[in-house]
């Protein structure tokens, strides 16, 4: 090791370590310094042009007398005129006739994005797709009518369909067997209990292509309203039905009405907003 006390070629502060580990004291690069004066400067101008400092009954309001709220206010102003010439046209307008409206149309259709996103995504997913039970928006199957007075009438009333339970006294376990077979299979008729004793054809058609009016969906189409399409998925809504007070199993499917929530234009908005994913009249 060296003898030295002081190989840095400059001042120490005196204090000395293992003999040679002195403490140098040469002065910061000039860079760092004129960024550090420049610093302390933009601080104290920032504090001088906007809100800062506490203040006699509040605080230090910056010469320019700017407030994050009169920035959002202004905001909003501006984008509340460029939406004005839209939102005049819709307390008048039916939503078919926005649909024929392309510039119109295309407003609402915007605009209703963040409608869906905060009432109706949690249940029929951001896109459409449905959540696990609940229907799904973007494909050609609709339980009351694809048309768009259609959608109004379930956005704004709600939709509650019903199916009786029909395990017990209604039919024999190797009934319900045979019935949720041709049912999965997409061929309900194929089964004489579907037009029999299984009563099917009452809601869901001669023909098992369902009844809109009644809310029976279609059963012979690959689209299930609850599960995959599997036997023991179609079994147990034969066994159990749908909104059923007599069966503590039964399956629950409500949609509930929207209209004490959104204003009959925001109802509008979301059906055209709807009619858009698919399957629309």
């Amino acid at each position: 090791m060296s003898d030295q006390k002081n190989p840095y070629g400059s001042g120490t502060t005196g204090h000395v370590w293992d003999e040679n580990l002195a403490e140098a004291t040469n002065p910061p690069p000039k860079w760092w310094m004129i960024g550090l004066h420049a610093s302390w400067i933009l601080v104290l101008l920032y504090t001088i042009v906007y809100p800062s400092w506490p203040w006699f009954g509040g605080a230090f309001q910056g010469v320019l007398g700017w407030t994050s709220i009169g920035e959002y206010k202004r905001d909003l102003a501006a984008i509340n005129e460029v939406r004005g010439k839209y939102e005049s046209q819709l307390p008048g307008k039916s939503a078919a006739a926005i649909l024929v409206d392309d510039e119109l149309n295309e407003y609402v259709r915007r605009s209703a994005k963040v409608l869906f996103g905060e009432n109706c995504a949690a249940c029929h997913g951001s896109g459409g797709g449905g959540n696990p039970g609940y229907p799904v928006l973007a494909d050609d199957e609709w339980l009351y009518g694809g048309e768009i007075d259609k959608i109004v009438q379930s956005i704004s009333a709600g939709r509650q369909g019903m199916m009786p339970a029909r395990g017990g006294a209604a039919l024999t376990e190797a009934e319900v067997d045979e019935l949720a077979r041709a049912v999965a299979a997409t061929d309900p008729t194929s089964s004489p209990l579907y037009s029999g004793k299984g009563t099917c054809f009452a809601c869901h058609g001669p023909d098992g292509k369902g009844n809109p009016a009644l809310g029976a969906p279609d059963l012979t189409d690959q689209i299930w309203r609850f599960g995959d399409g599997s036997v023991e998925d179609v079994r147990y809504t034969i066994l159990h039905g749908v909104n059923d007070a007599n069966d503590p199993g039964s399956r629950n499917a409500e949609m509930p009405s929207w209209q004490e929530r959104l204003s009959e234009t925001e109802i509008k908005k979301l059906a055209v907003y709807v009619h858009q994913f698919g399957g629309g009249k």
